[in-house]
């Protein structure tokens, strides 16, 4: 058995690319448009996995949307996504800056939880050990769920 993808359902394809590309920093990498069944499938990788994704040996996110159908409800319900970042702080910081919210801030140096357009939980945890605590992080409450 191999691991291939996790799907998630997206109402607004283009927020969605702005948000898992354009913020998170994955990248496209295979894109199928479906006219008879009416939905538009992307594939997406991290950038250390994008080598490995042209061969479908790296773990793909996959966002459908379906051309006919825009509004998904309960996106906690999924669970979530889950990335591994070298710097947690710089990572939530550029998120910040770009608008995102914080929805569990990395008061431990380890772990955050943001929201994409669509109300998916994404993780995103230290590589290595935990960073040092460190401010605005530290005392930085929840915002909304995670």
């Amino acid at each position: 058995m191999e691991y291939l993808h996790t799907m998630v359902r997206v109402g607004d394809l283009d927020a969605a690319l702005a948000f898992y590309c354009g913020k998170l920093g994955l990248v496209e990498v295979r894109r199928i448009e479906n006219e008879k069944g009416r939905f538009t499938l992307v594939f997406l990788a991290a950038p250390g996995d994008v080598e490995k994704s042209r061969d479908t040996r790296a773990p793909l996110l996959e966002l459908t949307y379906n051309w006919d159908e825009h509004e998904y409800q309960g996106g906690r319900n999924f669970g979530h996504l889950a990335y591994r970042v070298d710097d947690i702080y710089a990572t939530c910081q550029k998120l910040m800056d770009q608008g995102v919210t914080i929805n569990r801030p990395p008061r431990d140096g380890h772990m955050a939880f943001v929201r994409s357009p669509d109300g998916i939980s994404i993780e995103l945890l230290q590589r290595g050990e935990p960073l040092p605590s460190q401010e605005p992080w530290a005392s930085m409450p929840n915002t909304g769920s995670w």
